[in-house]
């Protein structure tokens, strides 16, 4: 019983916080989604599903919001995988300067998000911008990023995939000198190409750590909010509105707090089903443990 007791003493600090800072704060949200809760008015009653048939039938904000939202985490999920495995396996190769280039990447990681998409702001600027002078060094006209709907949410979406690429290389550094030399001296003793040995030996034994950057990812491109609030304010005419602004959206600025809860529930289903599918289907293309 002592023992027990003492265990549970101390296990006891992480449960309190999860209980504090995730169990009640989620269940709060829960039941104020089914509320017409609003910050400006003193009382809230209960509306059962009215705000998740609002949000489906009759809010074509919503939708949209969805598929920019698939759309930026995509894109993200894409661009900072590829790039953070290409730079991996580049300094895996243990080159001149390897160690430099790599803290040279991981220099944004310990950046702070709000710095580092105000810079970006700037050097995204229309004709003034940094981006834009280069690119007219070779007779290309860049158009204005951030005040247009297409080149808004690419430019977004490769400011906060490359904030992590640092990051992430590290964690695919890890694992690469983890995988036994013998596998891949074997591989080429029978002849393979250093193409083959990548493809057919290295990514597969990467298989179990890019499952878990890319679910890492994943669930954080779905909670980005400061590049999107302080590089485009959602703008050009919605475009970049993803869910997590648009619920700060109706939360902060229009006071629907009960709608707002009703989005941040949708948006927690969404993450938790799509994760849900990653590990059911992680069987499939990860071949060790």
């Amino acid at each position: 019983m002592r023992e027990t007791l003492t265990a549970y003493l101390l296990i006891s600090p992480q449960m309190l916080g999860f209980l504090v800072v995730v169990l009640i704060p989620l269940i709060t949200v829960l039941v104020l989604s089914f509320t017409d809760s609003n910050l400006l008015a003193p009382d809230a009653r209960s509306v059962g599903l009215d705000n998740y048939q609002t949000m489906v039938s009759e809010d074509p904000a919503f939708w949209r919001s969805v598929v920019t939202t698939g759309i930026f985490s995509a894109g993200l999920v894409v661009i900072n995988v590829v790039m953070s495995l290409f730079l991996a396996l580049v300094l895996h190769r243990k080159l001149r300067g390897a160690q430099l280039f790599l803290a040279l990447a991981f220099l944004p990681v310990v950046t702070s998000q709000a710095a580092w998409a105000v810079v970006w702001r700037f050097l995204l600027q229309g004709e003034g911008g940094t981006v834009n002078s280069l690119l007219s060094v070779f007779s290309i006209s860049g158009p204005n990023w951030l005040f247009e709907a297409k080149p808004a949410l690419a430019a977004v979406t490769v400011v906060a995939a490359l904030k992590t690429v640092g990051l992430k290389a590290v964690i695919f550094l890890a694992a690469l000198r983890s995988i036994p030399k013998e596998a891949v001296e074997a591989a080429r003793l029978d002849g393979a190409s250093e193409w083959q040995v990548q493809r057919r030996v290295i990514l597969p034994l990467l298989a179990p750590t890019t499952l878990v950057v890319v679910i890492i990812t994943l669930i954080g491109s779905f909670q980005v909010f400061d590049y999107i609030m302080l590089m485009t304010n959602g703008g050009p005419s919605h475009a970049t509105t993803v869910l997590a602004f648009a619920i700060y959206q109706q939360g902060f600025e229009l006071m629907r707090t009960g709608y707002a809860s009703a989005l941040a529930v949708v948006l927690f289903v969404i993450t938790l089903g799509l994760v849900a599918v990653q590990w059911w289907a992680r069987k499939k293309w990860v071949h060790s443990e």
